[in-house]
């Protein structure tokens, strides 16, 4: 937010909210819950209630353009990018269902224990290191190890994954276009992504793309392209906001050391909810209106893109007591940072348990740590909010 007389706009491309956006979402709230930016054409939602309202009604606020403001990402092809992330009820229904067997609660406690062995052996190399990197080296590791795993690329090719799934996502600050790099990483998955449809139509195995190759829609199968689709959705969906949100669990918990006592000795799974609702990973979502719409007061047209906030409504305190403290005994229940209606969040089952065995692991073994906020540096992305680099030094048990 801006220090001079005039109201502060929301620009999810401004460096400025990379670093706090939490200032302007209270002005927004106060002020202006239907928030207008007229450069990039869109309108906000802020407040819990509104946004809840928003992600729950499908039919009023549709995906169907995408869920990003970027000119290249939004528009009536985005499924072709995202597949039925982009996808508006019923069809939305028939692909998600190809995939959701994966996401189950019940299928997911089923991972614990290779979840956990992913976690220690990307622990293990750091353990006699005093410093090192818990963004890049732990947090953002892990649940692309785990994602990558499920969907069957190799081993050898994770690292890279990862690297090209952050540059994805990486704009320069105010631009919502993406640059060379970001294309360049855009094809080099793609071309990871041929590969393995291809191969697995060969020689199905036991994992997610197989199970995507075999599927079929009224008896047809799902084309290369689609698939391709899915693994943009899934890989990114998979690793972005969960590794995003252990790196803000950690760097919390360097502010504030009786968080981080409790957390690593033994609450972990509240430090990872209430770091979901406090400071999530996922801030932004965008949908269009079906239908002209008066929403506080304003008459809106079919067509209009609405930024719906969960990282605000996550902290306003309308509906939350005291929001901005950071409370390992809040009731999470009401935490929205999944989504709500039938775009809610098809892996949160899974998020929750990679971001409670990441941190009880990191806690079975360091028993305290530091972090370094002037060299840290954060991810340059309208949606996500997190750390790219989280330098820390650390105590071991």
């Amino acid at each position: 937010m801006t220090t001079t007389d005039a109201p502060p706009v929301y620009d999810p491309f401004d460096y400025r909210m990379h670093e706090d956006p939490y200032p302007t979402y209270t002005w927004m709230r106060d002020h202006a819950p239907l928030h207008r930016n007229e450069d990039r054409d869109f309108w906000a939602l802020s407040r819990y209630t509104d946004v809840e309202w928003a992600l729950g009604r499908s039919a009023l606020f549709s995906i169907r353009n995408g869920i990003s403001l970027e000119p290249d990402l939004w528009g009536p092809e985005a499924a072709k990018r995202i597949l039925f992330h982009a996808m508006d009820p019923p069809e939305h229904d028939t692909y998600r269902r190809l995939a959701a067997s994966a996401f189950t609660p019940r299928h997911v406690a089923g991972l614990e224990p290779r979840i956990r062995e992913l976690a220690r052996a990307r622990l293990e190399p750091l353990l006699d290191q005093r410093t090192f990197d818990f963004a890049t080296d732990y947090a953002a590791a892990l649940p692309n190890d785990v994602v990558c795993e499920m969907v069957g690329l190799p081993v050898e090719d994770w690292d890279q994954i990862r690297s090209d799934t952050d540059c994805l996502n990486q704009r320069r600050d105010g631009s919502d276009e993406r640059g060379g790099e970001s294309v360049a990483a855009a094809i080099r998955l793609a071309d990871h992504f041929v590969a393995l449809i291809s191969e697995l139509r060969r020689r199905p195995r036991e994992n997610l793309t197989s199970q995507m190759v075999q599927a079929r829609v009224d008896g047809v199968p799902l084309t290369d392209a689609e698939i391709v689709a899915f693994l943009f959705l899934v890989i990114s969906a998979g690793n972005e906001s969960t590794g995003k949100t252990i790196g803000n669990a950690w760097y919390h918990g360097a502010l504030q050391p009786e968080i981080q006592r409790a957390g690593l000795d033994g609450r972990a799974d509240d430090w990872a909810m209430e770091t979901l609702r406090y400071d999530s990973g996922n801030q932004l979502t965008v949908r269009a209106l079906t239908e002209d719409h008066v929403i506080h007061g304003t008459a809106l047209p079919a067509g209009a893109r609405i930024a719906v906030l969960p990282g605000s409504a996550n902290r306003d305190e309308r509906v939350l007591p005291d929001p901005d403290v950071f409370d390992l005994d809040r009731d999470g229940g009401r935490t929205i940072s999944f989504g709500r209606g039938p775009h809610h969040c098809l892996g949160a089952p899974l998020a929750r348990v990679e971001m409670r065995i990441a941190l009880e692991e990191a806690g079975a073994v360091f028993s305290a740590y530091e972090v370094d906020p002037a060299r840290a540096r954060r991810v340059r992305s309208p949606n996500q909010r997190g750390f790219a680099s989280l330098p820390c030094t650390v105590t071991r048990r």
